[in-house]
């Protein structure tokens, strides 16, 4: 069997699903996917019961310094260039993030989209991640673009969606023991064999673990050459490939700049499927 045909237990591709049972369907995927329950993002035009946009700011969710992580972020604000799933499959191609604020202090975010441009084919968007309890304080400012991979049949009705009832302590599990990332050595890392938990309706790697895994290699490797914590800056991934079997495994290497500044960029490979290049990120971290 090759690594491109379908095996038992392996998610399944939405495309593939008769009109007639699109939406039942989508709905069970949906629940099923681990990355909006478990870090408890609210979106106003899926979920049932949301007016707006919001994610609550957890102890997982910040580095050692107490600054805010970069994947809860692109999280809450995943940018699809304005293709939501309730019109398209959507694909994510590229997510940018310039960290502001740290955020020490945020309890809940409230994100306000700002979709530019969106085609056919392509969208371009953007979004302010902001303090839900003073709107003028800014976290972080998103940009990137989507792909639909295709229309989505009419009727989409918002979905009971409930997040995971996770209780804030400093003593939540890291997020990628929660997404089932292990280190192998320093700067290597890897994903499991793709899920129903980790994969989008389209039946490939979703975003969130992708992100999570890309900034565990990516902080291990910047705070490995700094010698100290420090605080992630600037964000950004390409998504390259859909990520299809698994396991996916990090490749990386840091740099240091000036003024206190260290960079770093990181693969995420597909061993499963001819080792393709799935994303890949490019991140600025600073000395606090």
């Amino acid at each position: 069997m090759s690594s491109d045909q379908a095996s038992p237990g392996r998610p399944s591709d939405i495309r593939d699903t008769d009109p007639d049972k699109y939406w039942e369907v989508f709905e069970d995927k949906w629940t099923s996917l681990l990355t909006y329950r478990y870090l408890g993002r609210e979106w106003g035009s899926l979920d049932t019961g949301v007016e707006g946009n919001f994610m609550n700011v957890r102890h997982d969710m910040r580095n050692d310094l107490g600054g805010i992580t970069a994947a809860p972020l692109c999280v809450a604000s995943p940018e699809c260039g304005g293709f939501n799933d309730d019109v398209v499959v959507p694909n994510p191609l590229i997510a940018s993030l310039q960290i502001l604020d740290p955020a020490k202090d945020v309890k809940r975010l409230m994100i306000l989209p700002d979709n530019l441009h969106t085609g056919r084919r392509l969208g371009f968007s953007r979004a302010l991640l902001v303090d839900a309890d003073n709107t003028e304080r800014i976290i972080a400012i998103s940009t990137g673009v989507g792909l639909s991979l295709g229309d989505a049949p009419a009727g989409y009705e918002k979905i009971d969606n409930p997040p995971i009832a996770v209780i804030d302590s400093p003593d939540l599990p890291p997020l990628h023991h929660v997404f089932g990332a292990t280190k192998i050595s320093l700067g290597l890392w890897q994903l499991p064999i793709l899920t129903a938990e980790l994969a989008s309706p389209d039946a490939a790697l979703h975003i969130g673990p992708q992100h999570i895994v890309l900034e565990a290699a990516a902080s291990e490797l910047a705070q490995d050459l700094a010698q100290e914590s420090l605080q992630v800056e600037d964000w950004y991934v390409m998504f390259c490939n859909r990520g299809k079997n698994g396991p996916f495994e990090t490749q990386g290497e840091a740099f240091k700049g000036a003024d206190g500044k260290f960079g770093v960029r990181i693969n995420l490979i597909d061993r499963g499927n001819h080792d393709r290049v799935v994303s890949t990120c490019a991140a600025t971290f600073r000395k606090p």
